[in-house]
């Protein structure tokens, strides 16, 4: 017990040790403060109605009616009954937000080192190198707070994944299991893709090994396994995983059934996103080089360079007050790279990346092919649409992108793809630890160690040295939008920009060149018998934070916080909302103003921001919406639109003639393809005629007689249930302005069964017999059900699983 006590005790000692950091880093949680986070405040507008539900009702709603125009919340932050590994992750981040996500980094990371039998003082230098990782640090200033999630877990997965591979097979399983389904909670199904693609490479070089080794039996057993840990992991996510599967066909990430674009003009046929959708964010070759050098390509679009920049000076030429000029130089463009917009540069560190090619003249073996594969192929993913050589890329111009986004399963269901260099920032800092790893082992291999350190000091630092010494001729540090601050401010702008440009990369430059001489001499000092190895671990943690936190601390500081209540809060009502709100009745506000999310929190809103809204609602937004149809907008309810007048004063625009929430029709006008029904809508005199797809629904009776007396009433809602009361003296048809969604909404006409279809290309509708009737819509989606079953029996298998697993594990020792 004394020896599990001693044995057990430096791990509690780093573990507690990245509870003080991760504290340490986000100190202002200390003081009950939370980190703004644009991506979060849209979430909250986004998910307000249905958290206001659960907080009224103390019942969970999936469908929210506050964004466009309607959807499913399965990826809003739905929560499923008999999820209970959300339950264990919920214990896991036991930290303050952001601090528990930094931590489960620090933990995760230092798990999987350990199961490679890296000793407990080179695991937590690991742990920093990849905790600290700038665009890890980056992601939770912004809000990709699922992002963050997903990656934090993914070395735990790889922990269990080896550990089985090692013969550890009950182990392995176990954890594999746990950690595979923490993973899914994390419902960030683009990087645990990405971790996948990491898994295929590590395994195809250990089939190599296996093979070589004549160790194939081992291998299938431990592939049989492992899959067995993945399938018991998802059907402890069953519930969000089917929910998911289920609702992606009819999002914007499934395929469409149009073939022609908003203009007209023949659309690419996909059964995901658009080829150029999916590498519009590519990361620049040249870009590359931002892992070494924080600001090789000028850092983000919001730089702050001071008053002493030549940035600053030309907004005073312009005309600009000190005060103005001040506040500009503070978000000064020096991105001067290919994307769109950038955050902040992905900087893995100087340090951190000469130590990882250190280890490439000294690691041999499959860990450092995996590795070193899942790099490479990390980082010409994340190219995109760029390639070598080419000028002015278009979205198919990566022949290696092509193949994936073509043929490769479910690539083409996601966007950005320079996120994908998660999985370097995972590869780099491992095989970085193992180039240590190896320094302090192998003694009569000094030698060898010599020229590796002569090698990878002057690869990196000649590297750093020719970019100062050339940068002039090299690089011409223009922007892709300097035409745009040219053509409004002036070439003397530009020309300060560029002027900043260069003397941050020169800067950077010759920081990152200091880094790697420091790193180059701890490593000399030591097989000079001049620094123990101790010492040379701590110089390392020194350097490695050093460099790291410095560069995180630009973008993500204490200046992030503020009180809870304007996170939690993050909108005010404007005196145009409070003006609609007055208005008890049920319709619909489209927000010509105020943009993506805010008008989610105060209204039932066309508007709204999500990667995965409903597809058809999307093709109507671009068709129609988007151009102010009021013919549309009526088909939709749209009473209110929310516009600024000509002194920038917003003001609400009543929509008389909104079509109301349910209406009967007089004929139903058949079409033979998608294309004609999104069409017809253009010219549809949609209050008196509906328009309906003949090749879905047949034999339909197309007319309708409308008794001037009709009625149809709502006289219940909740974003989960409507209650109409109809009167009509003859059999009708009804439209209801409602989104369409097959996949859960029940119809009732008295209680009894019913049936309603697709109208309008993306609304509800339904015959109606004659008399008074109460019709009742109900989601109560089947595969919330089906999948709470699966995780309340998977659960409990794991649970069993778990105990046998342990007295095994204990009656063994």
């Amino acid at each position: 017990m004394q020896f599990s006590i001693k044995k057990l005790l430096p791990h509690f000692l780093v573990i507690l040790g990245f509870v003080f950091i991760s504290l340490a880093y986000f100190n202002p949680v200390l003081q009950g403060k939370q980190i703004f986070q644009s991506d979060i405040m849209q979430y909250i507008g986004m998910s307000k109605q249905q958290n206001d539900f659960r907080e009224a009702t103390g019942e969970e709603t999936y469908w929210t009616n506050s964004a466009f125009a309607g959807m499913p919340t399965y990826q809003l932050g739905a929560k499923y009954p008999h999820n209970y590994i959300k339950k264990l992750d919920s214990v896991l981040r036991f930290l303050p937000r952001p601090a528990d996500y930094l931590f489960l980094y620090l933990l995760s990371f230092y798990v999987l080192l350990l199961v490679l039998k890296v000793d407990f003082k080179l695991a937590t230098l690991g742990a920093l190198a990849f905790g600290f990782s700038t665009y890890l640090i980056i992601i939770l200033g912004v809000g990709h707070n699922s992002k963050a999630h997903a990656i934090a877990y993914m070395p735990l997965v790889l922990s269990g994944i080896l550990l089985t591979f090692q013969k550890r097979y009950v182990a392995g399983f176990l954890l594999t299991t746990v950690t595979m389904g923490l993973e899914m909670v994390a419902n960030h199904f683009q990087m645990t893709y990405y971790l996948m693609l990491l898994v295929l490479v590590l395994g195809i070089a250990y089939l190599i090994d296996a093979y070589k080794k004549k160790e194939l039996p081992h291998f299938f057993k431990t592939v049989s396994i492992l899959i067995g840990a993945v399938v018991l992991a998802i059907a402890l996510n069953a519930t969000n995983v089917l929910a998911t599967q289920e609702y992606v066909k009819e999002s914007t990430r499934g395929k469409s059934e149009l073939t022609i674009n908003p203009d007209g003009s023949p659309k690419e046929a996909t059964s995901g996103l658009d080829r150029d959708y999916i590498t519009q964010f590519s990361y620049g070759f040249a870009e590359t080089f931002n892992l070494f050098i924080p600001r090789f390509m000028g850092g983000g679009n919001g730089e702050d360079v001071g008053k002493d920049s030549a940035t600053y000076e030309a907004f005073r030429d312009l005309g600009a007050t000190t005060t103005q000029a001040a506040q500009e130089a503070k978000r000064a463009p020096m991105y001067w790279g290919d994307q769109p917009i950038v955050e902040a540069p992905a900087y893995i560190g100087a340090v951190v990346l000469y130590l990882f090619v250190f280890a490439l003249f000294l690691v041999k073996g499959r860990l450092k092919w995996w590795l070193v594969s899942g790099t490479i192929l990390s980082w010409i993913l994340s190219l995109g649409k760029n390639w070598f050589f080419v000028t002015n890329p278009q979205p198919d111009s990566n022949p290696i992108t092509n193949f994936f986004i073509d043929f490769v399963p479910f690539y083409n269901k996601f966007r950005a793809v320079t996120s994908i260099q998660v999985i370097l920032e995972l590869c780099i800092p491992v095989l970085a630890v193992f180039g240590l790893v190896k320094l302090f082992n192998d003694f009569e291999k000094k030698e060898e160690k010599l020229k590796a350190l002569k090698y990878s000091a002057i690869i990196t630092g000649g590297l750093a040295l020719i970019f100062l010494l050339f940068k002039s001729s090299l690089f011409d540090f223009v922007g892709v939008n300097d035409g745009f601050y040219r053509q409004n401010y002036g070439d003397a702008f530009v020309d300060a920009l560029k002027e900043d440009r260069k003397s941050i990369f020169t800067t950077d430059t010759l920081r990152t060149l200091i880094l790697v001489l420091l790193s180059a001499g701890a490593i000399y000092m030591y097989l000079q018998n001049k620094l123990k190895e101790k010492w040379v671990i701590v110089v390392f943690g020194i350097l490695i934070l050093f460099d790291l936190v410095g560069v995180d601390r630009r973008y993500v500081n204490n200046d992030d916080f503020v009180s809870a209540i304007e996170v939690n809060k993050p909108f005010e009502a404007a005196e145009v909302d409070n003006y609609i709100l007055q208005d008890k009745g049920y319709y619909r506000v489209f927000d010509l103003v105020g943009g993506a999310a805010k008008p989610s929190y105060f209204h039932n809103s066309l508007n709204g921001y999500n990667a995965a809204e409903l597809k058809r609602y999307s093709e109507l937004f671009d068709f129609y919406v988007a151009k102010n149809n009021i013919n549309v907008l009526s088909m939709l309810n749209t009473k209110y639109l929310i516009a600024q007048d000509n002194e920038g004063n917003l003001f609400p625009y009543e929509n008389d003639q909104a079509n109301g929430h349910a209406w009967f029709v007089k004929e139903l006008k058949q079409v033979s393809s998608s294309n004609e029904e999104i069409k017809a809508l253009d010219s549809l005199d949609n209050k008196n005629k509906a328009v309906y797809n003949a090749t879905v629904y047949k034999n339909l009776k197309n007319n309708y007689k409308v008794d001037s007396l009709a009625t149809i009433k709502l006289v219940s809602y909740k974003p989960n249930y409507l209650k109409y009361e109809t009167n009509n003296t003859n059999d009708g048809f009804a439209v209801f302005s409602e989104i369409y969604y097959g996949n859960g909404w029940k119809t009732f006409i008295d209680g009894k069964d019913a049936t309603h279809m697709r109208v309008n290309y993306a609304l509800r509708g339904m015959e109606i017999p004659a008399g008074k009737h109460t019709i009742e819509f109900k989601f109560d989606p089947d595969v919330v059900k089906t999948g709470s079953r699966i995780a309340l029996a998977s659960s409990v298998l794991f649970g069993l699983l778990l105990l046998g697993g342990l007295f095994y594990e204990f009656k063994k020792k």
